[in-house]
């Protein structure tokens, strides 16, 4: 999580005619830093807030841990700043909102918005969640040799959506590996429901959304058996599967599981604290076997940055721009949630590290 300052100069935005804000725009002191915190909208956020201009405008410079910390007679006048702010993001256009200014602005607000979120984990997910993932996935399931073994770990696998999505990916592919999945999830009641796997309105209602959104008609055939508006896991998707109890920050998981081919850990790291989500990537990372493969996705760009560049992990560049955007429900949430993905761009010098989703352990010492 990026933390710099600014410094500021201005211009003006103009929202569909009926207000004029004057927004100053930022030159930052490092071409690396962050830009674009606007003076003058913050101080008129306060003004607003309290009624009067208590900051003086001369001088001001603020990073993202500055705002989230600044109180106003003994209160915080960074969640109507927020608020003013998503209002005005909302009328800019696509064109506008893409360009380096106002994205690298944006990256300013999230980094604001995590710095003030209460972290905790969701179950919502979709079947096939992000289709150029599971793409590289069955392309992955392509090397193996004919009839061979694919061991394959989903961490906080949720009610099964994700586990089930990759399984019809690489069988529908490779009817000849026998695969081998073992879901880990830390409710027992969310795996009961997963190993059940049947899907109603009541899982939508679980979820916050309907599971079944991203799925055409013929996967919906092919996925499941339907009774109504009852939908049941077929029989060759449910097989080969264990559902284990267990915290993917457990350091005696590698024991538990044993080298996987490839591990999945998808949107839990995000809603939890940069620091231990570190801890955690780390040791999901002791579980790839050598050559294999980890799925890292749902989790601070930062956080996943450090640990891939600690622990040696070669980013997979195969479909990388595709795979960061293939989620739009966590793509429409940058910068307002905590867990939003902002925008890929090959202008940065360590995109391939930061942007890549997937990773392959080169390792000869691993099993």
């Amino acid at each position: 999580m990026n933390n710099k300052g600014i410094y500021l100069e201005s211009m003006v935005f103009n929202c569909h005619g009926r207000e004029t804000y004057v927004i100053d725009v930022c030159q930052t002191l490092e071409p690396e830093a962050l830009s674009e915190f606007p003076r003058r909208l913050a101080l008129y956020s306060i003004k607003r807030w309290t009624g009067s201009i208590v900051i003086n405008s001369s001088s001001f410079y603020f990073t993202p841990a500055k705002a989230a910390n600044l109180r106003v007679l003994g209160k915080s006048p960074a969640g109507f700043y927020l608020r003013l702010n998503r209002r005005i993001w909302k009328f800019l256009p696509a064109g506008v909102r893409n360009s380096y200014p106002v994205r690298s602005y944006g990256t300013w607000l999230h980094t604001l918005v995590c710095l003030r979120a209460n972290r905790q984990q969701y179950f919502g997910t979709f079947f096939l969640r992000n289709r150029p993932a599971l793409e590289l996935m069955r392309r992955v399931s392509q090397q193996r040799a004919l009839g061979s073994t694919l061991r394959i770990a989903v961490l906080a696998s949720s009610i099964g959506a994700e586990v089930y999505s990759i399984l019809w990916t690489v069988r529908s592919a490779r009817p000849d590996l026998k695969v081998v999945l073992c879901a880990v999830d830390i409710s027992k009641e969310v795996l009961n429901f997963a190993e059940d796997g049947i899907y109603d309105t009541d899982a939508s209602e679980l979820v916050g959304a309907s599971i079944f959104e991203r799925l055409t008609a013929d996967e919906k055939q092919e996925i499941f058996v339907w009774e109504g508006d009852r939908a049941k896991i077929k029989s060759w998707l449910r097989e080969g599967i264990t559902w284990r109890l267990g915290d993917a920050a457990d350091p005696e998981l590698i024991r538990d599981l044993g080298p996987q081919d490839i591990v999945v850990a998808s949107n839990f790291l995000c809603h939890m604290a940069p620091a231990d989500a570190g801890n955690c990537l780390r040791n999901i990372g002791r579980l790839v076997s050598a050559r294999g493969y980890i799925f890292v996705s749902g989790v601070d760009l930062d956080v996943r940055t450090k640990i891939a560049r600690d622990l040696g992990w070669e980013p997979v560049e195969e479909l990388i721009e595709e795979i960061h955007d293939g989620d739009r429900s966590v793509r429409a949430d940058w910068p307002w949630e905590w867990w939003g993905l902002e925008p890929f761009s090959r202008s940065r010098s360590d995109w391939k590290a930061r942007y890549a989703a997937a990773f392959r352990i080169v390792d000869p010492q691993r099993p």
